[in-house]
């Protein structure tokens, strides 16, 4: 199976419809699958809901989306930072379901896994429990204790950014990059990836491959990146 397109338009041929549910890696700036995002806002689709971590900054990330008014719903467990975002937000314009850090990753793990749904503590009494289902379980003390039902995330379409792969599609992150776009890739109906490089079959180390390439359906070579910095903290030169 050809996995290897020419670039991000075509990776996404036939793909792209209003209203998909899209889960999407990275972690604040880093890991975010830039070249993907681009080619999402030039085919101009809307109503769309991104399952992802954060919604990057203003004009970075998902959030170039939010300025061209293409996201109907956010689901995020970060969301500083991202200026229109707030605004958005607080006029109404857009949905957000706010959902722990934890237990965002593992929805979307248990999607990836075909598991509807688990229980969790994380949020049992607060504003995060509202309207879902609650029910007891013993604890490792025997004590019963409430915990919350949360659904795993079934996306219609999964990007992703990794640093390598081979012409297969199995991969490999880089550190922080890592953290969420592992369990984003596994829990679409197909899974787009951006790499930094493509090396020959066999040439990775099995052992250390992240994602297996039968998650991967389509990639791109999205190289050359330049590094975006979220904050940039800087201080005097001392006098030598």
């Amino acid at each position: 199976m050809q996995k290897l397109y020419s670039d991000a338009a075509a990776a996404l041929e036939g793909l792209l419809h209003d209203g998909l549910l899209i889960a999407s890696g990275g972690f604040g700036l880093c890991g975010i699958p830039e070249r993907l995002l681009t080619a999402i806002r030039e085919s101009g689709v809307k109503d769309l809901t991104f399952a992802s971590n954060n919604a990057g900054i203003d004009n970075e990330g998902i959030g170039m989306l939010l300025r061209t008014k293409q996201v109907k719903k956010m689901i995020s467990s970060y969301v500083g930072e991202n200026k229109e975002f707030e605004r958005q937000f607080l006029s109404g314009e857009l949905e957000v379901e706010f959902c722990p850090q934890g237990t965002l990753a593992e929805r979307m793990r248990a999607g990836g896994a075909g598991i509807p749904g688990f229980y969790t503590k994380t949020g049992v009494g607060t504003q995060v429990a509202e309207g879902k289902e609650v029910k007891q379980f013993a604890d490792r003390d025997g004590r019963m204790e409430d915990y919350i039902l949360e659904h795993g995330i079934f996306a219609d379409l999964s990007i992703v950014k990794a640093w390598k792969a081979d012409e297969t599609g199995n991969v490999l992150f880089r550190k922080t990059a890592r953290n969420f776009n592992v369990p984003a890739a596994t829990c679409g109906k197909v899974c787009v990836v951006e790499v930094e490089e493509i090396v020959p079959a066999g040439e990775l180390d099995p052992d250390e491959i992240h994602l297996p390439g039968v998650f991967v359906n389509r990639m791109i070579v999205g190289a050359p990146y330049d590094k975006k910095i979220e904050f940039v903290t800087t201080r005097e030169r001392e006098a030598a």
